[in-house]
């Protein structure tokens, strides 16, 4: 068995509504925007958090600086408690008797199909056999026009943090690159060959248009819609790009001089201007609460509380 702080820790009942607001303060950046998100007064939410203290006899949030920093003990905990909510929440669902049902119109840009939204969706159509989830993945402009025309109802894409909308919800932040084969040689003295997404592609907009151009500019020679093509064509030599950092493997070198450094990236679900049903909502709930997902410093909106949440 674990031991969070002491021997008689683990005789202490862990209430699922503070292990629930001790999950929000984490993932929207403190206990104003937590209390926002989970409908409740500040204070409520802070006296689940000492009650969660003094069941475990340990301190879970350091107060003394401007917002609450998580302590070893209450990062312990926060990965436990993610578990113990998918569980709960996961149970709740198996034995509710008012099932979900309905289509739910989810638009994905391709880099977000792997990893954790993959799960979310898998475990989401376990849970809700008759929710249809009709997924299309499209680049990020297309999904934030789809979205305010009201052809999708849940929109997770990609745009740069201070493009961000107050009720958006953040689900990571992650670095651009500029990226080339290790074996290819630039020419400085000639533009850049520059492999760019298609003309949607807000990375290929800032590169063209917003930042500084290299001495002689970039020349386009290829327009690909895909993530696995454009990392292909990278390793192949073709010429050089801009993409999420993480994509960055062997095969790869990111270029760190004489271009401008690109911005950070915010990973974002947005509701549809018509999307109110309870199935969109357990959905959003399920993508936010995903353990691989880590939100930071967003204002969310209110959601429906879970059951038992008291």
């Amino acid at each position: 068995m674990i031991q969070f702080c002491h021997d008689y820790a683990m005789a202490s009942k862990l209430d699922i509504g503070a292990l629930q607001a001790l999950c929000a303060i984490r993932d929207n950046g403190g206990v104003t925007r937590a209390a926002h998100r989970l409908a409740l007064s500040q204070s409520a939410v802070s006296h689940k958090i000492r009650r969660l203290e003094e069941a475990l006899g340990c301190k879970l949030l350091d107060r003394r600086l401007g917002r609450p920093a998580f302590t070893p003990e209450g990062e312990r905990l926060l990965h436990y408690a993610r578990r113990m909510l998918a569980i709960h929440d996961e149970a709740v669902a198996s034995l509710s008797t008012d099932p979900l049902n309905g289509l739910v119109r989810l638009g994905v840009t391709e880099e977000t199909t792997h990893g954790a939204l993959a799960r979310v969706l898998g475990r989401f159509a376990r849970l809700q056999p008759d929710v249809t989830v009709l997924t299309e993945v499209s680049q990020s402009l297309t999904i934030q026009a789809q979205l305010d025309r009201g052809e999708i109802d849940v929109g997770i894409f990609q745009l740069f943090p201070d493009q961000r909308r107050t009720d958006d919800t953040l689900l990571s932040e992650s670095k651009l690159a500029w990226v080339k084969a290790r074996d290819l040689e630039l020419d400085w003295a000639r533009p850049l060959p520059f492999l760019a997404f298609d003309e949607t592609c807000f990375y290929r907009r800032w590169a063209m248009d917003a930042a500084p151009l290299p001495p002689h500019g970039f020349s386009t020679v290829m327009r690909c819609a895909s993530l696995s093509g454009i990392l292909s064509a990278v390793r192949s030599g073709l010429g050089i790009s801009l993409l999420n950092a993480g994509h960055v493997d062997a095969d790869m070198e990111t270029i760190t001089e004489a271009l401008a450094t690109p911005p950070s990236v915010a990973t974002v679900a947005r509701l549809g201007k018509s999307a109110q049903s309870r199935a969109v909502r357990a959905l959003i709930r399920q993508i936010v609460e995903e353990d691989g997902y880590r939100a930071l410093g967003v204002s969310q909106p209110p959601v429906p509380a879970r059951p038992a949440d008291s």
